[in-house]
């Protein structure tokens, strides 16, 4: 038993002690280090590093539910954790929401997971080194990013990660899984012009800090001297980085159970929503292709599982925890709670756009600026832009899922198959469903690549997309 299922089965003990056999209570501990070394003007500026192991109780008693948490994991702090949620408990309204516990069930490992436990003999998806990377070998990747950049400024950083989780509840449910990964984010930047280049995986040694430099400093060197462009509906090319901001936002707004079952959200079960080239899935177990798992439950200790969303352009599922599974009715928890999720609702964090097939004959060689997937479409395309990166995106319309934002890190005119001018930032508002809609995707690319979430903890594997048309309604400017 690991040492965060022993604390909350402890928890779960002081429960029964202090409200009663009749008190439910869901118990998460969640063990997390986090060490990320950053780096501007070429130059490592700060290497920071933090462990901490956080206890949060969720306790439902007499109809009424409150939540505490605490950093204090020896008796004394659980006592009082216990003592502190149940005296909130009693003075909180009635919750006619609650849903109830999870009942016992068995997770769902599976050969590319590292199952629960150290000794679980699934090690594959799980690396110690990267769980246990020191600065140094941070830095070993930050030089040769800025080697690789050939002398541009460059900024970014290098961070590992290492969770070690349980949870256990009154309805006798109790599992406990570990996570590691690995991030680097970098820029180039060559007289105001930004190139970049980002990857995540499970393993620190997968990540080739050489490569990804080499990557943002071409793409910096080609986005020099920007021409404008007028608005209008343009054919683009999205490489991973751009479509990514995709995921992430069908994740949060589109296939959000909360939303869905509040109508708020573009999703509508059974309807081809989406091009047949377009399946999407959640796969938090990882797979031998992106082995980057996540814990094998949820906050609510439901085992997760792999969930198609869309199958070949028609909307299959929407997440949900069990809030939302019962206020859709005839619905149950895909293993999607989160301490959040309550108030924001359920959505997936580790979403997949799944590849296509490799282009017949593919493209040899090319421009540096474009990378390998993205150079068969950009090959095909009569007049359309070549797009690295979106930021700054903002929901219009939950329910249409119209976003605006900004294009950055390398913006490129293609005319007959050739890059011929890069092109400054420009502004768009889109309709993501809309754009990846039936007869609207002209391409997918044959590789996804797994990338971090800027915020959420989140992971997404994103593949290039050639899309017939992408709304832009002016330049970054105005």
């Amino acid at each position: 038993m690991s040492s965060e299922l022993q604390i909350a089965a402890k928890v779960v003990e002081l429960v029964r002690e202090l409200a009663g056999r009749s008190a439910e209570a869901e118990v998460n501990v969640r063990h997390h280090a986090l060490a990320l070394t950053r780096f501007a003007n070429s130059a490592i500026h700060q290497n920071v590093a933090e462990a901490t192991t956080g206890v949060r109780l969720r306790l439902h008693l007499d109809g009424r539910t409150a939540s505490g948490s605490t950093t204090l994991t020896g008796v004394d702090g659980l006592r009082s954790l216990v003592e502190r949620t149940v005296a909130a408990a009693r003075v909180t309204p009635p919750d006619p929401g609650w849903a109830g516990l999870t009942r016992p069930a068995a997770l769902h490992i599976s050969a590319c997971h590292p199952g629960s436990g150290e000794h679980s003999g699934l090690a594959f998806g799980f690396d110690e080194a990267t769980a246990r990377a020191t600065p140094a070998e941070r830095a070993e990747r930050v030089r040769a990013f800025v080697d690789a950049a050939g002398g541009l400024e460059t900024a970014g950083f290098c961070r590992t990660e290492y969770v070690s989780a349980a949870f256990a509840n009154t309805a006798g449910q109790a599992v406990d899984g570990r996570t590691a990964e690995a991030a680097m984010d970098g820029i180039a930047r060559n007289n105001g012009a930004d190139g970049v280049a980002r990857l995540l995986a499970s393993r620190l040694g997968d990540l080739d800090g050489a490569a990804l430099g080499a990557r943002a400093a071409a793409k910096a060197r080609a986005a020099a001297d920007p021409i404008e462009l007028p608005p209008g509906e343009y054919e683009v090319v999205l490489e991973p980085t751009a479509v990514a901001d995709l995921l992430q936002n069908f994740s949060v707004f589109g296939f959000n159970g909360k939303s869905w079952a509040q109508k708020q959200s573009f999703a509508e079960l059974g309807q081809e929503q989406f091009d047949p080239s377009v399946t999407i899935v959640d796969d938090p177990l990882g797979s031998r292709g992106e082995p980057a798992p996540g814990l094998p439950f949820d906050d609510e200790g439901t085992p997760v599982r792999s969930l198609v969303l869309v199958r070949e352009g028609v909307t299959r599922a929407v997440t949900h925890d069990r809030t939302s599974a019962a206020e859709a009715g005839d619905a149950e928890s895909t293993g999607h709670a989160s301490a959040a999720s309550r108030s924001w609702g359920p959505y997936p964090g580790h979403l997949r756009l799944e590849a296509g097939p490799a282009p017949a004959g593919g493209v040899a060689g090319g421009p540096a600026e474009v990378t390998e997937s993205a150079r068969p479409f950009v090959a095909r395309m009569r007049r359309g832009l070549l797009v690295t990166d979106l930021w700054y995106t903002r929901v219009l319309d939950p329910k249409t899922l119209v976003v605006t934002g900004l294009t950055r890190n390398g913006v490129w005119l293609v005319e007959d198959g050739e890059i011929t001018r890069p092109v400054g930032n420009l502004r768009f508002t889109q309709s993501y469903p809309q754009a990846l809609g039936p007869g609207r995707v002209l391409g997918i690319g044959a590789e996804s690549v797994l990338l971090p979430d800027s915020w959420g903890g989140a992971r997404y594997a994103a593949p290039t997309l050639h899309l017939a048309s992408w709304n832009i309604t002016g330049n970054a400017s105005g």
